[in-house]
């Protein structure tokens, strides 16, 4: 059975040129893709704030899908924040795994961050992680490891912003268990910013049972990052 697969940091669903929430666009991004799963990063939930919407839930009615909310934290008060989860498959159960911070704060911009991890019910199963790694080094390393805990050796999909490049060795433990999509380009793809790319730190893996067929990381310029497809076989 084939799949098409996206990674997507939708920048709370703002278009990022005209700093304003377009639920529309998103969803027909996501739509136009053919994408059967999707993980999103950077999704707020329902909060205290007018803007904080339970936008999984908005872009989950405007595309058919399934979903599933991951908090990672809560933006000055009751305003959740995190990533997301859309499938054209039921989605058997979820899990939100929190990601350890850091004991000691070297550098600036830290935040809590944390895993998704569900199970699909297509194909037999297969397990999807969806996730949103820190800017600092410490984070990135505890973010490794929380998400090395979680690959098997059955059916998984692991995907995300993982804020380093394809040549940082933090990413070895995942590499030791999965296959980058991003092995299929025939040339180079980056991913940040959209408009003018010079960066890849957008990633689909997969672990050995799950066959890569194809990758892309198409010219779309919404939100900052450019999102990441790929087909699969299971």
């Amino acid at each position: 059975m084939k799949l098409t697969i996206m990674t997507y940091n939708v920048l709370h669903c703002e278009i990022w040129k005209q700093k304003k929430i377009d639920f529309d666009i998103f969803a027909k991004v996501i739509t136009d893709s053919g994408a059967d799963i999707i993980g999103l990063n950077e999704i707020r939930g329902d909060g205290e704030r007018a803007d904080y919407e339970a936008q999984a839930k908005i872009l989950a009615e405007k595309t058919g899908f399934y979903y599933y909310f991951a908090k990672a934290i809560d933006v000055g008060g009751k305003n959740p924040y995190g990533n997301a989860l859309l499938s054209r498959y039921p989605i058997k159960n979820a899990q939100t795994v929190p990601i350890p911070d850091p004991l000691v704060r070297i550098g600036s911009g830290f935040e809590t961050r944390c895993l998704l991890k569900a199970e699909i019910d297509v194909a037999d199963g297969l397990t999807v992680l969806v996730t949103h790694f820190g800017l600092n080094a410490s984070e990135q390393k505890n973010a490794v490891h929380t998400v090395a805990a979680h690959l098997t050796d059955a059916k998984t999909l692991l995907m995300g912003d993982f804020n380093v490049t394809p040549d940082n060795p933090v990413l070895q433990p995942i590499r030791e268990k999965c296959k980058d999509a991003a092995d299929l380009f025939t040339q180079p793809k980056l991913s940040f910013p959209s408009d003018t790319p010079n960066i890849k730190i957008d990633y689909i893996f997969a672990t050995p049972a799950v066959n890569i067929l194809a990758a892309d990381i198409p010219p779309t310029v919404v939100s900052d990052h450019r999102p990441h497809t790929a087909v699969i076989e299971i």
